[in-house]
């Protein structure tokens, strides 16, 4: 409580007295700046604000505070037999605070769905110091507008979320991993259609890894992939509650998989170190490419079916400047994950890569943010995948909700 009064009294000043912008500072694991004071901001720690308020193992329903680590708040959870619905690289740092005002994917879209459709409800705290509850206990609750939804993905510049309730699932008995090489992307497609028709409602995560981006995991931290390298892999993960039922099931997806010749080579384990082993070749690739000297990190959703092409386009378009372009990322959910690395930052290369590719993105319909937000550093690209009369009505709600521009200046909007 005293937390909470503490935000409110700091915003209230802020607003009347000095009327000087602030920044809500949480984990700092976002990529585009979202959180990084750019001129004249007062800076708001959230640290204080985590507790784990109340986990209930009948609803599956968990309330916490803004600054809770995602780790931590899982790790409550499972206490519980219940899960957090969202996974993430940086889950031993990020606050699960910023993860809504992202409104953040993850490893595990495709079996939990976005931040919107899991979370319950938001406490907020507004520009003039006014604490918003909205919170939930239902999933249900139909009364009026969904305002919490203003608030996820916002990037705290309608209002600073300092409390949730969020829907957890319960934690799955069995858990199979597969990781598969591929020779074409056209294999991986079909791989994942018939992990789809095959695997149904076990299956939890299926991730693409190009050569590159394994290349990068495996050298940059000793690591060992258990199978030889391929022009394209797969990290497929099924979550269950009956183990011989879903190996059967991931057996028989997989042998036709290879029948067909999609699938090359292989391994499967229900080992829990063993899955370990195989997430850390996924999961290490984001920092092992920065090791790289310096690395360029895109997050783009493009049409699925043209996915990958921005890879190969995107090299030629560099060329020699780039040490290595490579993509991975959440097959699922049409999310990849675009780097480019060379020995040290260059001026030049940057002006190779941006605007071409938001533009190129636009071009196949794509969005030039898929779960790091607008932030900073994508403000002057929005325009690529919002209409301006949608802008317009961003502009507008801001005005109102924050008539000063004091929360979270010069980011998403220009």
């Amino acid at each position: 409580m005293f937390c909470k009064m503490l935000v409110q009294m700091i915003c209230c000043v802020i607003m009347w007295i000095f009327c000087v912008a602030c920044e809500a500072i949480g984990g700092n694991t976002g990529l585009v700046g979202g959180a990084v004071p750019v001129c004249d901001e007062i800076i708001l720690s959230m640290a204080r604000l985590n507790k784990v308020l109340n986990i209930d193992e009948i609803t599956g329903i968990a309330s916490c505070e803004a600054a809770c680590i995602l780790e931590n708040f899982d790790a409550k959870a499972r206490e519980k037999g219940l899960v957090v619905p969202i996974d993430l690289g940086a889950k031993s740092s990020c606050h699960i605070g910023g993860n809504l005002s992202t409104n953040a994917g993850g490893l595990r879209v495709l079996r939990y769905g976005n931040l919107h459709g899991s979370v319950l409800g938001v406490e907020v705290v507004l520009a003039n110091g006014t604490i918003l509850d909205l919170m939930s206990n239902f999933k249900k609750d139909n009364t009026g507008y969904h305002l919490k939804h203003l608030f996820i993905g916002s990037e705290g510049t309608l209002g600073i979320i300092t409390k949730l309730a969020i829907l957890c699932q319960t934690v799955s008995s069995s858990v199979h991993v597969a990781f598969v090489g591929l020779n074409s992307f056209d294999s991986v497609l079909k791989t994942f259609l018939n992990a789809k028709r095959y695997l149904g409602e076990i299956l939890s995560a299926c991730e693409l890894i190009d050569e590159r981006s394994l290349d990068a995991s495996v050298k940059q931290y000793n690591l060992k992939s258990p199978i030889e390298n391929y022009p394209f892999h797969m990290l497929i993960e099924t979550s269950g509650s009956n183990a011989i039922h879903d190996s059967e099931k991931l057996n028989f997806f997989l042998e036709h998989c290879m029948n067909s010749g999609d699938i090359l080579n292989g391994t499967v384990t229900n080992e829990v170190n063993k899955i370990q082993e195989i997430w850390k070749l996924r999961e290490l690739i984001p920092t092992a490419l920065i090791r790289d000297g310096f690395c360029f990190k895109y997050d783009i959703s493009l049409p699925l079916r043209s996915f990958y092409d921005i890879v190969p386009v995107l090299e030629g378009h560099v060329g020699k400047l780039a040490k290595r372009v490579c993509g991975y990322g959440h097959l699922g959910d049409s999310n990849l994950h675009l780097n480019v690395s060379c020995e040290e930052y260059s001026r030049e290369l940057y002006e190779r890569i941006e605007p071409f590719i938001y533009e190129h993105t636009a071009k196949l319909k794509g969005s030039v943010s898929a779960e790091h937000g607008i932030g900073f550093t994508k403000k002057n690209y929005l325009k690529y995948s919002k209409s301006s009369e949608a802008i317009t009505m961003m502009r507008e709600v801001k005005k109102l909700l924050d008539p000063s521009g004091i929360l979270n200046p010069y980011k998403v909007l220009n």
